[in-house]
């Protein structure tokens, strides 16, 4: 048998193989050995967890020698069905190890240290590590083992486990073991919010077919309450503003309707208002938007509000006509009862009249002018 040179870098280790098992482990230097290049496999260290069958054959061995080996040359690490454990490398977090494996590392490789913990009672993430585990996506095993989420301002998030509703969270970054267990946050929002019903076909009590616009603005006062006791709490608001706008518009006539929106919403939202809060929701405000008539409705209503204001113009003229009416006659009852006032309004008249001639010819001086050319009888 040929002797062979062997060289094994640093970042290496040699596994002399006999029979497909590990027969013995050489560390980087330079060895010189009677076996063929098929008996050495050389593989490199530098990463953390070790997959190599023929290493984890050694590790599960039952053999004395092949224990040795594996105390010598391996870090082993069994983690129970509800421990994680992360793995540092100079001081920074490198992979995130999952629960109910094995591990195997060689010892005396990299600045290596792993922490493990216990998540059977233990769901949230340390807070010192929420920042460093949900802003860091390029750490192994973060995706697989642990649940981050962001709430926002404004928010309330809402913590299932397993399906069971166990805790509220504020604003801010949370993260939380996923280890055997499903993990849930829904956000809800806690600012003021709109719903509209809108495009509904309703009928006065007068028989008229209108289509109304309906807008709301609610509030989530307790999101638990309306989250356990209602499916979709802006579904459940939605049907009881169509109910109670269809309600309100129906036992109305048309008249009335435009008459007066204000009542209309001041009814919906006294309707709306007590049975929404009992579900957490506080109803802020209600507000018809369109009240919109069919076109048919629109023609006759501009016909009869042209009617009436012809009506109402003719009133009022006809009250300005009897009152110019008694204005002369209560003229001509002052004049005929003073000479000096006649007179008075004959040379007023006499002045309006000059003021249309070019040419007048006056005989018999002002007294013929003024009894040949005006002359008011009374």
């Amino acid at each position: 048998m040929i002797i062979n040179r062997i060289v094994i870098a640093q970042h290496e280790r040699g596994l002399v193989l006999k029979d497909k098992q590990i027969h013995e482990i050489l560390m980087p230097g330079v060895y010189w050995r009677f076996i063929s290049a098929k008996q050495i496999q050389l593989v490199n260290a530098r990463y953390d967890e070790i997959k190599n069958d023929a290493v984890l054959r050694l590790v599960d061995s039952e053999s004395e020698q092949d224990k040795q080996l594996v105390e010598k040359y391996f870090d082993v690490l069994d983690l129970s069905e509800t421990e994680i454990a992360l793995l540092y490398q100079r001081k920074a977090l490198r992979q995130v190890l999952k629960s109910g494996t094995r591990q195997v590392f060689w010892k005396g490789f990299g600045e290596r240290s792993i922490s493990v913990i216990d998540t059977k009672d233990n769901y949230r993430v340390e807070k010192s590590l929420v920042n460093i585990i949900a802003r860091r996506a390029g750490i192994v095993g973060v995706l697989d083992q642990v649940y981050a989420i962001e709430v926002g301002s404004q928010q309330l998030g809402l913590l299932w486990i397993d399906g069971e509703l166990v805790d509220t969270l504020k604003s801010g970054l949370y993260a939380f073991w996923k280890t055997n267990r499903s993990i849930k946050v829904e956000t809800t929002e806690l600012r003021l919010q709109n719903v509209e019903v809108s495009g509904q076909e309703i009928l006065t009590k007068d028989k008229v077919s209108l289509r109304v616009n309906l807008a709301a603005n609610y509030q989530l006062i307790d999101a638990v309450k309306a989250r356990l006791q209602l499916k979709d709490h802006q579904e459940y608001l939605y049907r009881q503003l169509q109910f109670a706008l269809r309600e309100a518009v129906g036992t109305r006539t048309l008249d009335a309707l435009l008459a007066d929106k204000d009542i209309l919403n001041s009814q919906i939202n006294q309707a709306v208002a007590d049975n929404v809060k009992t579900y957490g929701i506080k109803l802020a405000n209600v507000g018809v938007k369109d009240i919109i008539l069919p076109g048919e409705m629109k023609d006759i209503l501009n016909h009869v509000v042209a009617a009436e204001k012809a009506a109402q113009a003719n009133v009022i003229r006809r009250r300005e006509e009897t009152a110019a009416t008694r204005s002369l006659l209560n003229t001509a009852k002052l004049m005929e009862a003073n000479p000096t006032l006649l007179r008075l309004k004959e040379i007023e008249a006499l002045e309006k009249v000059v003021e249309k001639v070019e040419k007048i010819n006056v005989y018999d001086g002002l007294n013929g002018l003024l009894r040949d050319t005006v002359k008011l009888q009374v």
